[in-house]
C-alpha cells in the first residue's frame, strides 16, 4: 500500500507520478482514485492532461468520486469533472449522477451559474435524452 503514495502527484507539474498512476492502471489505483480526481481541479494543469484520459476511461468505479465533486462547493472543479469525466461516461454510469446533473441544470446556485455549470449539466442531460422536452442527441453506446 505504501507504493500507492508514489502514484499520487505532489504538484501540478509532477508528470512522473501522473504517468506512473496511469501505467499502474485500474484496479491497482482504486484506493487512490479520490486523490487522482483531485488533480482535475484545473483541466489546464499538466498532470490533469495526463490523468484525465485515464480517469475518463474508468467508468463505474469513478462514479462515487464524481458524485463527491458534484456535491462539493468547488464550482471550478465541478466544471472540469463534468466536461472531462461525466461527458465520457457510458449512459448507465452517468445515470447514477442524474439527480445531481438535474439540480445543476434546473436549480444552480449563483456561483454554479457563474461557472456555467447549468449549461454543462444541460449538455450531458441532452446527450443522454434526459432533458425534459428536448430530443436526445444520437450517441454510440
Amino acid at each position: 500500500m505504501d507504493h500507492l503514495k508514489d502514484l499520487i502527484p505532489t504538484g501540478k507539474a509532477d508528470l512522473e507520478r501522473a504517468r506512473a498512476a496511469v501505467s499502474a492502471s485500474y484496479p491497482e489505483v482504486a484506493p487512490i482514485l479520490g486523490e487522482l480526481i483531485g488533480w482535475l481541479r484545473d483541466g489546464n494543469w499538466p498532470v490533469a492532461r495526463i490523468l484525465a484520459p485515464f480517469l475518463a476511461s474508468l467508468g463505474a468505479p469513478l462514479v462515487p468520486h464524481i458524485r463527491d465533486v458534484l456535491i462539493s462547493d468547488d464550482d471550478v472543479w465541478k466544471y472540469w469533472v463534468i466536461s472531462i469525466l461525466v461527458d465520457a461516461l457510458p449512459k448507465a454510469d452517468a445515470a447514477q449522477l442524474r439527480p445531481e446533473l438535474e439540480r445543476l441544470c434546473h436549480a444552480p446556485g449563483p456561483h454554479e451559474a457563474a461557472e456555467e455549470l447549468d449549461e454543462q449539466a444541460r449538455k450531458i442531460l441532452q446527450k443522454f435524452g434526459w432533458l425534459r422536452g428536448e430530443p436526445a442527441k444520437r450517441q454510440l453506446d
